[in-house]
């Protein structure tokens, strides 16, 4: 079952727990999850062959060819089991990864010459010294020979059990990370919530530009209904990149075009020299990036700017250039500019977003101003990973119903966890059904629900100056009970009553200690 897999691969981690940060230690777990994956699958069909052919091993190795992932022997995990005790075991799983990359080109490699192996080292010193490295090594490939963890396609039956596993282990390595999980994992209920609010038709073209390890981007392939959709992601960070192709194969996504590198500065989805437009484009870009622009080279007196946002080759920044220190209008900006023409976006930011002056300021005025922006959520505090301030979702849509604007105040809809708060099924939904009414034309603008919901006008935005703060337009003030002064007096003079009769005895025992 599911949980039995998700408990053998949470078992394996204990080989580094303790010694290793999570944060490092993931890439190797979830790298030989990958392996032993490709390993079993391998198997299985090898085995369906030789049956078909009457054990005939040429015409299934011929068969095998053909294959949607070739396993050369020494890249199978069953050779690297049997070499768990010797010496080089590190380089030995090294050598593996590349000849599996060799064999699956096409695949395992990026359009930019990049093999998802490239950034993981298993004969590296952050796995310790040679000799405990060896045991960590061993034991992680003991861990994995266990029989909960077979992976085979006729073991395993339909389900998606190898996917579920993948974004378990993520999750739960989130949770252990810290304040490093943001830059991989959205928790899996905002993922949900932004994948059900830019719900994509059959035939879209869906993008998350900030993609982590690809469960957001998932997320919204899912809520389609059909297999009918293509991904695409980008993503700076190497290491989460391969995670994120990782996580794409093991979904059964193969398709998925997942790109390595920095969005702003170097974005990679294009089509010819234009940026490739897309129908859904989500995002949970980092929180008020810094240095997120221009790069400027100095070699001795000489400055070479390889990168200023102010000259953008695809024009992304024309209604204004975000401040240096603050990246999150970048990376709206450019979700915005690779929208179609009936595209939506859905992008997780910090409050700040909604109020912040200067060329923030001035970028937001013109959203709104291009009727561009739709909704504005507010969401719970402490609900991700690596800080606890409350965020927001942004939603954008080229093809609103009105020139509304739907504001949400869903910060105090929440369940309480022990290391962080979580969204409800039912708080999802409650926001879900809220936005849908609204862009289906069915709500009037004004209070919607009371201290929840609020539909504001254009004029009423221009008249706060383009600041979408949620407490401008969503009333949460609570009322306090009226005061019954006559009561409360009468209450004081019974108490100062009280207090004489308490005096009267105090002098009167201080007396008897003195005599």
């Amino acid at each position: 079952t599911q949980k039995d897999i998700n408990d053998a691969v949470w078992k394996a981690c204990d080989t580094f727990r303790g010694s290793i940060d999570p944060s490092v230690y993931k890439d190797y777990v979830l790298t030989m999850l990958f392996l032993k994956y490709l390993s079993d699958v391998h198997d299985d069909k090898m085995e369906g062959y030789l049956t078909k052919y009457n054990g005939d091993l040429d015409r299934a190795k011929r068969s095998m060819l053909h294959e949607r992932f070739i396993v050369p022997e020494q890249s199978h995990f069953k050779f690297l089991y049997d070499s768990r005790n010797e010496a080089n075991i590190g380089e030995l799983i090294n050598i593996a990864l590349t000849d599996l990359e060799e064999a699956n080109r096409e695949k395992l490699y990026s359009e930019d010459g990049a093999g998802i192996f490239q950034n993981i080292d298993f004969n590296s010193s952050k796995l310790g010294e040679p000799k405990d490295k060896n045991q960590r090594l061993k034991t992680l490939l003991i861990d994995f020979n266990n029989e909960k963890l077979n992976l085979r396609p006729s073991h395993l039956g339909g389900a998606d059990i190898i996917g579920g596993a993948y974004e378990f282990l993520i999750s739960n390595f989130a949770s252990d990370a810290g304040k490093k999980a943001g830059e991989f994992f959205t928790p899996s209920e905002v993922s949900t919530l932004l994948a059900k609010l830019t719900k994509s038709k059959p035939g879209s073209r869906i993008c998350d530009p900030t993609c982590g390890s690809g469960s957001l981007l998932i997320k919204a392939g899912n809520e389609v209904g059909s297999g009918n959709f293509s991904l695409f992601g980008q993503e700076a960070n190497g290491s989460t990149w391969a995670l994120a192709v990782m996580n794409m194969f093991l979904h059964g996504f193969d398709n998925a075009n997942i790109r390595w590198g920095d969005t702003i500065r170097n974005p990679k989805l294009k089509e010819g020299d234009a940026l490739m437009k897309f129908d859904t484009v989500v995002a949970n870009p980092p929180f008020s990036l810094d240095k997120w622009g221009k790069i400027e080279d100095k070699d001795g007196e000489k400055t070479t700017v390889s990168y200023d946002p102010e000259s953008d080759k695809y024009n992304r920044f024309w209604r204004g250039v975000p401040p240096k220190s603050k990246g999150d209008w970048a990376f709206i900006s450019h979700m915005i500019e690779t929208l179609n023409e009936h595209g939506k976006a859905g992008v997780v930011v910090p409050h700040g977003v909604l109020f912040r002056g200067s060329s923030e300021g001035k970028i937001r005025q013109k959203t709104i101003e291009e009727n561009l922006l739709e909704a504005v959520i507010g969401l719970p505090a402490n609900l991700f990973f690596g800080t606890g301030i409350p965020a927001a979702i942004l939603v954008f849509n080229k093809q609103k119903s009105s020139n509304n604007v739907l504001f949400i105040d869903a910060s105090k809809h929440y369940e309480s966890a022990k290391n962080q708060n979580k969204l409800r099924a039912s708080d999802i939904e409650h926001i879900v059904t809220t936005y849908r009414d609204f862009a289906a034309g069915k709500l009037q603008p004004g209070v919607v629900e009371d201290k929840y919901s609020y539909i504001a006008s254009p004029e009423e935005i221009q008249e706060n100056d383009y600041n979408l703060n949620i407490p401008r337009y969503v009333d949460t003030f609570e009322e306090e009970a009226e005061v019954d002064i006559a009561a409360v007096q009468k209450e004081i003079e019974l108490l100062e009553g009280e207090l004489v009769k308490v005096q009267g005895e105090i002098e009167v025992y201080l007396k008897q200690l003195i005599t």
